[in-house]
This record gives structure tokens, C-alpha cells and sequence, in this order.
């Protein structure tokens, strides 16, 4: 594959495929998942008379872009719970991590019925931009869902290449913050990770590009804020995709 996406703030490189993180990025259903989480979570901790009470600060230290099960392990730590880990067949509502995380996703699901999703338009130009270059593309992402919220949003079809938590689930490698899922999208694309673009909005995903060798890691500015995009892994920030549409 050619390297023909010229990055407008990078001067004399171009890059042959972009790896798209999707939730907070390609579409804002980042605002879904941190609905989904702060309904399970509060009513999780108001039951239990777990405190402090959860907030939207915690979603982006503890949950932002890992897999479902680590999220929830992660923020029951922050304050000092620790479950079973128990099975992804757990039922909704069982008191294990799984289970936790089970009905977390029936909460996004309702939502995303109920509410729906668009893509965010500067998004859509980045991607018309990229095809029409020829440049390859993958979606990345942690989530389960992540076939849903392509099909929802109306652009499946744009992607070939989606590694997702399912994969994760199947292939028996690392979530991000490792660079696993980035590098076998790279690999399934045929493009080397030097050539590849990470393109990421949670802390967690701009950490999993920076561990990796890849040609650049950009920051989508979604509500994490640009200083800490930038000190997680970051090399360039911007607060919509339509900025980097180059020539």
C-alpha cells in the first residue's frame, strides 16, 4: 500500500492506513458507554453504600477505553472492592466482575436503541478523505459492540478490518493499554505499524499506541483533555478529525 495520507502537522510524511479507535471518535458513542456506565455504577454503589459516588472523572481514570471487565475492575479497586472475576456468561446483575460488566452492556444497549448514533461529521470527511487516497483503515476498539455501533451508525461498510473486544476474547491477546489490538489490525491490513496512524480519544489508547512502534499516535480531545492526551502517548492532538483532511 502507497503511504499517500499526508498529515497536515506533520510535515514530509505521508502514511499508508489509520487505526480508528471508534467510540469517541468515528462516533459519539463515548457519551452511550459513560451513560451505560455511570447508571450501573451508580446504582451498583447506592445499593452497596459504596463511596465516594461515582462521576464522570471516573470513567475517564478507571474505565475510557479497556475492555468492559477491566473497566469494572478497576474502578470497584478505586474503591477497595474486589470480586469473583466469574464467566462472560454470567447473567446481568451476578455479583462477579462479569457479571457487573454484563449489565453494564444490556444499560448501553437500551440506551443506544432508545437514542441511536450518528458518526461525527468531521469524522465522515476523514474517512471519505482516506478513501479517496486509497489509504487502508481499521476500527479498534475495545468494545463488544463494536459491530453493532458500525451498523448502527451506517459505516460498517467502510471497514473491512475490525478488532474488537471480541477478538480480544478469541485471539488471547492484550486490550489496550497494550498495543496488541493495533498492531494485529496493522498486520490484518498488510501495513507495517511504522506506516500505521493510531487514532485514539481515551488515555488508555493513546498509551497503547505509544508502547507500540507506530508511525504516529493522534489524540482525539473528546472530554480527556490535551494535556494528559499528550502526556499518556499522544504526538499530536486535535479536537475533531476534519483536521486532518490534508491535501
Amino acid at each position: 500500500m502507497d503511504n499517500a495520507w499526508a498529515v497536515p502537522q506533520i510535515a514530509d510524511r505521508r502514511f499508508g492506513a489509520a487505526l480508528f479507535d471508534l467510540d469517541g471518535v468515528l462516533t459519539p458513542t463515548a457519551e452511550v458507554h459513560m451513560k451505560a456506565w455511570n447508571r450501573m455504577f451508580t446504582d451498583y454503589f447506592t445499593a452497596r453504600g459504596v463511596t465516594p459516588a461515582y462521576t464522570d472523572d471516573d470513567y475517564f481514570a478507571y474505565v475510557d477505553g479497556k475492555p468492559r471487565y477491566d473497566g469494572v475492575r478497576a474502578c470497584l479497586a478505586s474503591r477497595g472492592v474486589v470480586l469473583p472475576e466469574g464467566t462472560p456468561e454470567d447473567a446481568a446483575g451476578t455479583e462477579t466482575v462479569c457479571g457487573i460488566g454484563n449489565t453494564k452492556n444490556d444499560a448501553f444497549e437500551a440506551i443506544l436503541h432508545d437514542e441511536g448514533v450518528a458518526p461525527y461529521p468531521g469524522s465522515v470527511a476523514l474517512l471519505d478523505h482516506l478513501e479517496a487516497l486509497g489509504t487502508a483503515m481499521a476500527v479498534v476498539s475495545s468494545s463488544r459492540n463494536a459491530p453493532a455501533v458500525l451498523k448502527a451508525a451506517g459505516i460498517a461498510h467502510r471497514f473491512e478490518i475490525v478488532v474488537d473486544g471480541n477478538v480480544v476474547a478469541t485471539e488471547g491477546i492484550r486490550g489496550k493499554p497494550a498495543p496488541d489490538m493495533f498492531e494485529l489490525a496493522a498486520q490484518r491490513l498488510g501495513v507495517a505499524d511504522a506506516d500505521s496512524v493510531v487514532v485514539e480519544d481515551a488515555l488508555s489508547g493513546v498509551a497503547a499506541g505509544a508502547a507500540g512502534d507506530f508511525g504516529l499516535v493522534v489524540g482525539v480531545d473528546r472530554g480527556a483533555g490535551a494535556d494528559a492526551l499528550r502526556a499518556g502517548g499522544a504526538d499530536i492532538v486535535v479536537e475533531d478529525l476534519a483536521e486532518l483532511v490534508g491535501e
